[in-house]
């Protein structure tokens, strides 16, 4: 399973990616536009979710639309979910120590493709097509 060395590296593999911190969390940018983030459960998340609560380590991953989000929660509950703070918002979280890492790389170069300047994303697309 994943975990946050996993993200860090996938994450600053890509082109012109930073890691940062928000409130004390870890995040990952690409030109200022954030695709991951650590993300805590908060108070109104377990009040929410209740027994569903998961109690490891969550990251907050940015998807193209809600339509992407639904189905990914949908295709695997157990790794995808969200709370209703992320109503109608493009993102979704994920239960860290479920993800096979395989799968996480897919879903950060993902998040990175939808953040980055399209000029980037283009370049990147027709480096790793060539290969």
């Amino acid at each position: 399973m994943a975990t946050w060395a996993d993200v860090s590296r996938l994450a600053l593999a890509l082109p012109e990616v930073a890691e940062s911190s928000s409130y004390g969390n870890m995040g990952w940018r690409v030109k200022d536009k954030n695709f991951l983030w650590e993300r805590p459960l908060r108070k109104g998340d377990f009040e929410a979710l209740g027994e569903a609560a998961p109690a490891g380590p969550i990251l907050g991953v940015r998807v193209a639309d809600v339509g992407v989000k639904e189905a990914l929660i949908v295709d695997d509950p157990g790794v995808y979910f969200t709370t209703p703070h992320f109503d109608g918002y493009p993102a979704v979280l994920v239960k860290l120590d479920q993800i096979e890492e395989a799968e996480l790389a897919e879903l950060i170069v993902e998040a990175w493709l939808n953040r980055a300047p399209k000029r980037l994303a283009s370049q990147y697309l027709a480096d790793h097509q060539r290969r």
